[in-house]
């Protein structure tokens, strides 16, 4: 654990009791309801939840307990009420799991087998259109979830969801069938280096691995009679964003990405200002115990850089404008590197969840894919850029905060006149 996560843990304690989840990440209720939790269920949890430390039980308790309620309707014939059901349980028993930072702990071990159980009973249920994916991967393996349409599909688009760090490939399950799936795309929930199933079969993160697994993907996606291989694209939130730039910059394949709360500033901020979490986890993620190590080896070269030049495909970007991960001056001085076709949506008032138009993001963030994948949105020089104010209006051809009164800040200016 790093230095502030063990003397800070206090605090995080006193926070979740006091202001519950909304404390630690500003109305992220709406991000995790499009992640397939049922907000009565998270309301249900964090009614148990005093510490960081009672997590583990308050998730595998109300998971336990939606997981009984779908065996009773499996039994009783209720196919669709209990594949819902089993896809509440499968998500809680990954927050489950997830709240254990110890790969080799028989508790998280037992925790994951129960997901794997509900996604298992839920694909059974859902006609076998959700299917695990275990792929062989330098020397180890990677592990994801295929999600197909209904009937018979050939040559469809696909889109790779790609988890942030502290999510696990079983919460795209909800938005796979609600945006792509019913649209006919085919999507891929996966885990790359450091997550879930992956880093608890050993293989951890380091600076280029996870682009990497991304290409290895890919293959697997191109390798299917369901998919058009030059139709694949990637929705990407928090660090997926960050993950799917360096996969748009070094694989062609990638037709299109849509990152929203990517981390392309300098990762001061995530792992210096922000909650200590999100370095403590990130070390787990690399497989270090000594944080001067991990700022040393890996810390200090993650920032993407000039390496957002060499993005070809089409990208939209997305960020609230106090976002605790990535400054918004820093993420609009990233963009203005990219030279690809390129839009960028910054939303008034949000934090790192985006909460608060979750419900939107998802949607129009896979409605912009398909538009891409389908041969729009690729006119050379494209520059698109949207503030989008609380009260529902937008100011168009900037991305610029009206707050700031038509003033730009020199990093930004600096970054578009290099």
């Amino acid at each position: 654990m790093t230095t502030r996560s063990t003397g800070q843990s206090w605090a995080l304690d006193i926070a979740l009791a006091q202001g519950g989840f909304d404390a630690l990440h500003p109305q992220a209720k709406g991000t995790l309801e499009q992640l397939g939790h049922d907000h009565t269920d998270f309301d249900k949890v964090f009614d148990l939840v005093g510490s960081g430390a009672m997590l583990p039980k308050a998730w595998a308790t109300v998971a336990g307990q939606a997981e009984e309620r779908a065996a009773h309707h499996e039994q009783g014939g209720f196919r669709q009420t209990a594949a819902d059901l089993y896809l509440r349980a499968a998500v809680m028993w990954g927050r489950a799991q997830y709240s254990i930072f110890d790969a080799t702990d028989p508790r998280k071990l037992a925790f994951r087998e129960r997901a794997n159980h509900c996604v298992e009973r839920l694909g059974a249920l859902r006609e076998h259109r959700v299917r695990r994916v275990v792929l062989d991967f330098e020397g180890g393996q990677i592990f994801g979830l295929l999600h197909l349409p209904a009937g018979e599909v050939t040559a469809a688009p696909a889109v790779i969801l790609g988890p942030g760090m502290d999510m696990i490939k079983e919460d795209y399950i909800y938005a796979a069938e609600r945006y792509y799936t019913s649209r006919g795309i085919v999507a891929l929930s996966i885990e790359g280096p450091g997550q879930g199933e992956t880093r608890a079969n050993g293989l951890t993160v380091d600076l280029t691995n996870y682009e990497r697994a991304i290409s290895r993907y890919i293959d697997h996606l191109a390798s299917l009679p369901q998919v058009d291989p030059t139709r694949i694209g990637m929705f990407g939130i928090s660090m997926s964003g960050y993950w799917g730039s360096r996969a748009a910059a070094t694989d062609p394949r990638l037709s299109a990405l849509a990152a929203f709360e990517a981390v392309t500033g300098d990762f001061t901020t995530i792992f210096e200002r922000a909650q200590p979490t999100f370095k403590n986890n990130y070390m787990y993620m690399a497989g270090y115990t000594d944080e001067d190590a991990f700022d040393r080896d890996l810390a200090a070269h993650m920032p993407l850089g000039d390496l957002v030049e060499d993005i070809t495909c089409p990208v939209l970007y997305g960020i609230g404008e106090f976002d605790e991960l990535t400054q918004l001056e820093q993420a609009l001085a990233s963009y203005e590197k990219v030279r690809a076709p390129k839009e960028m949506r910054v939303y008034e008032d949000e934090f790192h969840p985006l909460g608060g138009t979750a419900a939107e993001v998802f949607r129009f963030g896979a409605e912009w894919l398909g538009r891409a994948l389908n041969g729009e949105l690729r006119e050379p020089g494209r520059d698109v850029r949207h503030y989008v104010h609380r009260d529902g209006r937008t100011t168009d051809h900037t991305a610029n905060p009206t707050w700031w009164l038509n003033t730009t800040p020199a990093q930004v200016t600096n970054a578009r006149n290099a």
